[in-house]
């Protein structure tokens, strides 16, 4: 069976704004699927880790898929971030992303108790074979302490309903093992903006942005000139935000891109504990990556 790719070019991993009072500020979030879709966006993690998944409640959770495919209506698509490192409630996450009317989901490695690489086959394929919903794995050791095997990639895109990979690890040299062990059983996404240019030169579609937050118009054009081969072009751009993307990580995500949406002017409300507002050294560091890739700042 042929698979179909869930989106082609740039999908922003959406922040979750809240209001003054820690509760999920809607309007602003209908503000920034507005954003999103007026500046070519071609779908949107809802419920990610830029979104402070680890902190929503179950309600919430469910209330963010609700308003984001009702928001969206179709003109961008909609993929909930269904992760978890307890297989059970990975499942049924996957099962209410799919009842809502999410396009796809997104699943993460196991963190913590993590597993092995037979675990991993097992941990993945057990929500793909009980939900009919696209599955995005979702490798990225630098937060969960473990990496997906070439191997292991050849085995789970053999599954109808594993789809693709969002890769974040960073490995060029796992990439194109994976594009040339898996051709077309296993789509391949960005998971770094400053991996995105490299990435589509082996053939990964798009990428899963944090930076187009702020910049959505740039990472989609950038992504597009790489659709068209267009690879000089898109170096350009990189070039112009190389800085920003990593600024954008200069402390655990999501507090820099919202500290840097604040800046522009699109106040996303407080991070919820754990995560903290940034250190002065790196918000001061911030504020002049941004003025300098022409960002106009408050």
């Amino acid at each position: 069976m042929l698979k179909s790719p869930v989106f082609k070019g740039s999908c922003t991993a959406l922040v979750t704004p809240f209001t003054d009072g820690g509760t999920v500020d809607y309007k602003r979030l209908r503000d920034n699927l507005e954003f999103q879709y007026e500046n070519g966006t071609s779908a949107v993690v809802i419920c990610g880790t830029t979104g402070e998944n680890a902190s929503l409640s179950s309600n919430e959770f469910e209330e963010l898929i609700r308003f984001t495919v009702r928001e969206t209506n179709g003109r961008m698509k909609v993929i909930a971030g269904v992760g978890s490192n307890n297989t059970l409630t990975a499942l049924k996450k996957a099962e209410s992303a799919k009842f809502i009317g999410a396009d796809a989901m997104l699943m993460v490695t196991p963190y913590y108790n993590k597993t092995t690489q037979k675990g991993l086959i097992e941990h993945f394929s057990y929500v793909a074979d009980r939900v009919e919903l696209p599955m995005i794995l979702y490798n990225v050791p630098s937060r969960t302490g473990m990496t997906i095997k070439p191997e292991t990639y050849k085995a789970l895109s053999a599954h109808p309903n594993i789809v693709g990979v969002k890769e974040a690890s960073g490995d060029i040299s796992l990439i194109a093992q994976i594009a040339a062990m898996c051709g077309n059983d296993l789509y391949i996404w960005s998971g770094n903006d400053d991996n995105t240019v490299a990435m589509m030169a082996l053939g990964a579609l798009g990428v899963i942005s944090v930076a187009s937050n702020i910049v959505p118009g740039a990472v989609a054009k950038l992504c597009q000139n790489c659709l068209e081969g267009k690879f000089g072009e898109a170096n350009e751009l990189y070039t112009k935000y190389a800085s920003l993307f990593s600024a954008l990580f200069v402390e655990t995500n999501p507090i820099p891109v919202k500290t840097a949406m604040k800046l522009l002017g699109t106040d996303t409300g407080a991070l919820r504990l754990p995560l903290t507002s940034m250190s002065e050294e790196n918000y001061n560091y911030l504020r002049r990556v941004m003025s300098e890739a022409g960002l106009s700042i408050f």
